[in-house]
């Protein structure tokens, strides 16, 4: 029997409620203990019945309980959610009430875990409920959900299904050994691993995209000291987050913050004015730049005036992943750079501008029809793809099955341990225990 609750109120707190939820084989039993009203375990699945908690004769709350029963619900047992009105001394009442009639309280993802246990989905789509629970825009939001939906399992299992079949075929090589029979032919072996990779290839391809998604794209604010990066991050974030100065050099260390553009999450790093300097603090700050320039998704490159705008160009950089910037335009409105954006971060002249350009740059290719961004995911895949590499080596130098199971047998694994099909207790508790209480 689990037992938890989460609180749900409006963004004025009146009407506030408390949902605590209920999960067991005993479920209707122990709560019908303290609920005056109808029956539970007579009433129908998927409908809500209204009642009051008592403890013992002392009346507590008035109530509405949601009925679930097995295997339609959440977690495919027997389930239930209680409204209370929303006092925490209620809602804490109840709780321990239910506690002291034969239930126990949750722990952090037990609800979910139980889901998965009871297979109501498979591990990937468990942590997509994480994800979508901690969804902070839209695109992070529409990859947990595609995941949730069972794309990126469904595609999981086909691999495994076809690298299953041949599997089988070089185990059952191995038991008749002293027969020199060969079951798995060779060539259509070849064929199926390179057809595996090329579809393996792409979700790992994905990852960048999708952690970034995921996480924000990360936009590093590069240029010399004094052009305005400080200036531009309040711009961009519309608040004092940096600190701005005319004296070269005030910013020492990276400054991050998060802001969404029409939905999409990008998370801007404020850098260290890039030059020639002989003061240690600095020069950390400006090899923390340089370091952030290398991570970056995409950099604004900002200038104002043709000295630091001739620097920058020799900073080494994809020019698809820049967005150059001349700031302080309405001093000098001339175009250095003829591709570059005129901006003044100071009085918000082009922010708007430059904000569409951010998102017209981080407008991703798609790298296929599913988008990873679990970084659990991403090394069970790139440890399946080294097997199925090793698995092609061994047949270009003709080694013997019992090889050839051994990786085919190391790629099946760590494919099963992206979906749960092959799983272990303390991976259980480390996925789910990042869960929050209630889910």
């Amino acid at each position: 029997m689990s037992l938890t609750i989460c609180a749900l109120a409006t963004p004025n707190g009146v009407g506030a409620l408390h949902i605590i939820r209920v999960s067991g084989p005993e479920t209707f039993i122990n709560v019908q203990k303290i609920f005056i009203g109808k029956s539970l375990s007579k009433t129908k699945g998927n409908s809500i019945v209204y009642g009051h908690i008592y403890d013992n004769k002392q009346l507590i709350d008035e109530v509405l309980v949601s009925v679930f029963k097995a295997p339609h619900s959440f977690t495919k047992e027997d389930s239930l959610e209680i409204s209370t009105h929303g006092s925490p001394f209620i809602a804490q009442k109840v709780l321990n009430l239910l506690v002291k009639n034969g239930c126990s309280l949750a722990q952090p993802g037990e609800f979910t875990q139980r889901a998965y246990l009871n297979g109501q989905f498979d591990l990937a789509q468990a942590e997509a409920v994480a994800d979508l629970i901690a969804a902070d825009s839209a695109a992070s939001h529409k990859i947990a959900l595609d995941q949730l939906k069972g794309g990126f399992s469904k595609k999981l299992a086909n691999l495994r299904d076809s690298l299953i079949h041949f599997a089988s075929l070089v185990e059952l090589e191995l038991d008749f050994g002293e027969e020199d029979v060969t079951f798995a032919d060779r060539d259509d072996l070849k064929t199926l691993i390179l057809d595996l990779k090329s579809q393996i290839e792409p979700l790992i391809a994905s990852f960048e995209q999708g952690n970034a998604i995921k996480e924000g794209i990360p936009i590093a604010i590069i240029g010399a000291p004094n052009t305005g990066k400080s200036t531009l991050l309040n711009a961009l974030l519309e608040e004092e987050k940096a600190i701005v100065s005319n004296i070269a050099g005030t910013t020492r260390d990276i400054i991050e913050d998060i802001i969404f553009i029409e939905g999409r999450k990008f998370r801007l790093i404020d850098t260290a004015g890039i030059r020639e300097t002989q003061d240690l603090v600095e020069s950390l700050g400006i090899e923390r730049s340089l370091i952030a320039l290398e991570k970056a998704s995409f950099s604004i490159f900002l200038y104002d005036n043709e000295e630091n705008h001739d620097f920058l160009k020799n900073l080494k950089k994809d020019d698809e992943n820049i967005l150059w910037v001349q700031n302080k335009s309405d001093i000098n409105s001339k175009k250095i750079r003829k591709k570059s954006l005129l901006i003044a971060a100071k009085t918000d002249l082009g922010i708007t501008q430059l904000k569409q350009e951010l998102l017209r740059l981080s407008n991703f290719k798609p790298t296929g029809d599913t988008t990873i961004s679990n970084v659990r995911h991403l090394e069970h895949l790139n440890k399946s793809l080294e097997a199925l590499e090793d698995v092609l080596s061994g047949l270009g130098r003709g080694i013997t099955g019992d090889f050839l199971a051994q990786d085919i047998r190391l790629s099946l694994y760590h494919l099963g341990m992206i979906a749960g099909t092959i799983s272990t207790d303390d991976l259980l508790k480390n996925i789910f225990g990042k869960f929050c209480i209630g889910k």
